[in-house]
């Protein structure tokens, strides 16, 4: 990957006479915000700690879970807490080492799981939800790369045969939202799955479903046509923000002040401390998940999407193997992994996926990143309440990947003051 170190050098004028944009955060939130700036005529410079693309956007399953609609805070979460924080092998792990910490978040969490909040919470991830795929065929379509998004399909899966009627209710739910999918077990299921295990009682299958050929590929992708397109990186840590009405001032790590016109935060977890120097404390928190990566290329062993309702993790099927994902845990950004978090990842796809782990397969690569979660799982979409040029996008829990693209054009048409695709009332950045 190229790039351009700033190595303590200052960052080149812009001679283009364009606007200056600088993006702060080369996930894939950022590198689209950053590519639709360019789009829209900005002179963009993407600045980050890391190499673009390596961080949470790195890891994930990688597919547009656009049926993913209700927050994580509803009265049906908080009232099954306690059962899957105490099953060793369920997917909500509590990190003692950090509890102190997180417990103003819980409380947060905790008041936005009320039936009115979590249904307006649910109205809002729909309406995301279902501007995300066209805006990433835009998108891919403009960078030439359409291949990289595929219409795989999804399947919800059971292996209790009496949560039948589990998979209809989800079916008639989904029905209200525009949602296409149908029941489906016995012979039906077998020739959608051929390998996954004969334990299975039942699934759900949403035919519309869509993938991204490899999350790290496609944000090398999108990187690439930044650079080609006159984009600039510089692999630094921002260090300060100081907002003003005429530029935004950026402090990187030779201390010096960056002036841009417009700025925007796409930090992921590590957007805090950014914020609380504009003036703006936000409850976010890193979300963090863990995955398991089977290296066979030409082997994926799934021809779908694979969510489990009764484990309660995903299995995924990319161009680069396939990938296991799961776990949820609040536990900020510098604890190391739990390595037992891996262990019971791989007992529940050996369980559903046993071919997986047949003799002389190599064994799956581990990694752990960090979804930036706020209480109500919806994220930020927004200008700063009293300096517009300073701007917002982070905060997409479980679906940075899938809103990541839709995330881009709305926020640049407010940055412009053109008329959004949808109201954004219920992504502000100071509603809490």
């Amino acid at each position: 990957m190229n790039h351009t170190l700033l190595d303590s050098s200052i960052i080149p004028s812009n001679t283009t006479g364009k606007p200056s944009f600088a993006v702060v955060g080369a996930g894939v939130v950022g590198l689209c915000v950053a590519l639709e700036a360019l789009r829209q005529g900005y002179a963009v410079t993407l600045l980050d700690s890391n190499e673009p693309g390596t961080a949470a956007s790195y890891g994930n399953a990688g597919y547009l879970a656009t049926e993913l609609i209700d927050p994580l805070a509803t009265p049906e979460s908080v009232r099954s807490a306690p059962k899957l924080c105490l099953d060793p092998d369920g997917p909500v792990c509590v990190p003692w080492k950090y509890l102190r910490h997180s417990i103003p978040w819980y409380a947060k969490f905790l008041a936005a799981s009320n039936t009115a909040n979590a249904q307006r919470g649910t109205q809002a991830l729909s309406a995301l939800n279902q501007l995300s795929v066209a805006a990433w065929q835009r998108l891919l379509t403009d960078i030439d790369a359409a291949d990289q998004i595929i219409k795989v399909g999804n399947l919800v899966v059971w292996e209790n045969p009496e949560k039948k009627a589990d998979a209809h209710a989800l079916i008639e739910r989904m029905a209200t939202f525009g949602l296409t999918c149908e029941y489906v077990e016995g012979q039906r299921l077998a020739d959608l799955e051929p390998e996954l295990s004969q334990q299975l009682s039942h699934a759900v299958f949403f035919p519309d479903a869509y993938r991204l050929s490899d999350p790290y590929a496609v944000c090398q992708t999108l990187y690439n046509t930044f650079i080609e397109r006159g984009g600039q990186f510089f692999q630094q840590k921002v260090m300060g923000l100081e907002a003003h009405h005429k530029a935004i001032q950026i402090y990187l790590e030779d201390q010096k002040a960056y002036p841009f016109d417009q700025v925007t935060v796409c930090a992921g977890a590590w957007s805090t401390e950014l914020l609380k120097q504009v003036g703006i404390t936000v409850p976010l928190e890193a979300e963090r998940g863990y995955q398991l990566t089977f290296p066979e290329k030409n082997q994926q062993h799934l021809n779908h999407m694979v969510l489990s309702a009764d484990r309660r993790f995903v299995m995924s099927p990319l161009d680069s193997g396939l990938r296991a994902v799961g776990m949820s845990e609040i536990g900020g950004t510098s604890l190391a992994p739990i390595k037992k978090r891996y262990a019971v990842l791989n007992k529940h796809t050996k369980a559903l996926l046993p071919e997986a782990y047949s003799k002389g397969k190599e064994a799956p690569t581990e990694w752990m990143g960090h979804r930036p979660t706020l209480p109500d799982s919806l994220p930020v979409i927004d200008q700063h309440p009293t300096f517009s040029r300073l701007s917002f996008a982070f905060g997409h829990q479980h679906l940075g990947i899938t809103q990541a693209a839709i995330t881009a054009e709305l926020l640049l048409q407010k940055i412009q003051n053109e008329p959004t695709l949808l109201s954004l009332n219920a992504f502000k950045v100071d509603r809490f």
